[in-house]
């Protein structure tokens, strides 16, 4: 049953235009997605709601917006050359590579070679960082790395964000953008992919006050995770064990959620001590201390680091959306996750006068909301297709419209419908979205 919802979640999403294989004309590239027009929408809804939440109504939380590739000194003194890694084990039969650590994996590549003895090799180490070159000579001394996380270049500008905001502890840096792992993954969609994008924060604290701030983000990332209209009984909080623990943290939890295919990662809350910032000042040409205002002492401030994966929350909310109720399926998502919030129909596309009033209508609506015009089939067909992706209300433009300048608003959830004044419906979808 789950593999089946997982199946239809695929479906929908190529179907529809969420999600798109990538480089599909040429056969795909594995571990590798495009998003459509609607998974487009969706993801922006996703960012523009994290955004709100976590920086535009806070004082406290800077953004900025570092490059992808940075000078690879930076990588040295954050330690992912050396410590960003995976215990890989190679099949003898076909030479394919698994992680060494996930069993369930090595046991199904066995299970994809029936009547055969599988073998392994020793466990090797491979970093998971892509390298690439700059410039045409490919020597080590033009060597750079796409970006395996985006913490790094809020690190390398704390003194920036420090000196041009005048910001004082305990304050945030905030990025969203893309990250780069040459990981081995198992599928499950869009769940784990070469590429992906975060939205990350660091948090800067005093040492004592460290667990105070985790406490305090532990909180902050539950309530945001469940306004977004996912079940709390999908979701939980598990603490790494030591040898799980990354190089630079102390402390780590994620938040899971119940995919389909099992308990899995969905954010992760790690507190990096003070790792990164002395580091860093020590392998650059930068002191990066705080200096308290009031006391002028000198220090390095601990980080509490809230970490949200974008793609990993579009796949839970679309999972937690997808509803069947007989031959019915409609994505019940948040309105304000939903990649249009309104339908415009024309009752009947051949009346000039029923389709200019429902083309001046869709015109008004979409000067403030995400708008869809659809005129193709009967109206049946096209409530069907709305539901499906999502789109909370329909307008439809009809006869009595002509008379009294009403239209009729359908709800997705209740497929229930009201009259509606055209000169209110603004209003009406405002209020609605609050």
């Amino acid at each position: 049953m789950a593999e089946e919802i997982m199946q239809k979640i695929v479906s929908l999403c190529k179907r529809r235009g969420f999600v798109f294989p990538d480089s599909e004309i040429y056969g795909g590239l594995a571990n590798t997605w495009d998003y459509g027009p609607l998974g487009a929408r969706l993801l922006q809804n996703i960012r523009n709601l994290w955004w709100k939440k976590f920086v535009e109504t806070r004082s406290d939380i800077f953004p900025i917006e570092s490059a992808l590739i940075m000078n690879p000194k930076v990588w040295e003194a954050s330690g992912h050359l050396a410590s960003f890694t995976d215990p890989l084990v190679e099949c003898k039969i076909c030479h394919a590579r698994v992680r060494a650590d996930k069993p369930e994996d090595m046991e199904a590549h066995t299970a994809d070679h029936p009547g055969e003895e599988v073998t392994w090799t020793e466990p090797k180490n491979f970093n998971l960082m892509f390298k690439t070159f700059i410039g045409t000579a490919q020597d080590s001394k033009q060597e750079v790395y796409l970006r395996p996380e985006t913490a790094q270049g809020m690190f390398v500008n704390f003194k920036n964000v420090l000196t041009t905001e005048r910001s004082r502890l305990p304050f945030g840096i905030a990025q969203m953008g893309k990250a780069f792992r040459n990981e081995i993954t198992t599928g499950n969609f869009i769940f784990r992919t070469l590429e992906f994008e975060q939205m990350e924060i660091e948090y800067f604290v005093k040492s004592a006050d460290w667990e105070a701030a985790f406490e305090g983000w532990k909180e902050q990332m539950w309530d945001w995770i469940i306004g977004l209209g996912i079940e709390e009984s999908k979701l939980k909080w598990r603490a790494h064990e030591k040898d799980e623990l990354s190089h630079y943290s102390k402390r780590t939890e994620d938040i899971e959620f119940e995919f389909p295919f099992g308990w899995g990662e969905l954010y992760g809350l790690a507190y990096r001590t003070d790792f990164d910032l002395k580091n860093h000042s020590g392998k650059s040409v930068e002191e990066l201390q705080y200096e308290d205002p009031e006391t002028r002492e000198k220090y390095y401030p601990h980080v509490v680091e809230p970490t949200f994966g974008l793609n990993r929350t579009a796949l839970v909310v679309l999972l937690s959306a997808y509803t069947e109720e007989g031959e019915r399926v409609y994505l019940k998502l948040d309105p304000r996750l939903a990649p249009y919030k309104v339908a415009v129909f024309p009752l009947v596309s051949n009346k000039p006068d029923i389709v200019e009033k429902a083309r001046d209508t869709f015109a008004v609506l979409r000067s403030t909301f995400a708008v869809s015009w659809d005129d193709r089939g009967n109206i049946g067909k096209r409530y069907a297709a709305q539901d499906e992706i999502g789109t909370p209300w329909c307008v439809t433009v009809d006869y009595q419209t002509l008379e009294d300048n009403t239209v009729t608003v359908r709800d997705r959830d209740t497929a229930q419908q009201e009259r509606v004044n055209v000169d209110q419906l603004q209003g009406y979808f405002q209020e609605k979205l609050k």
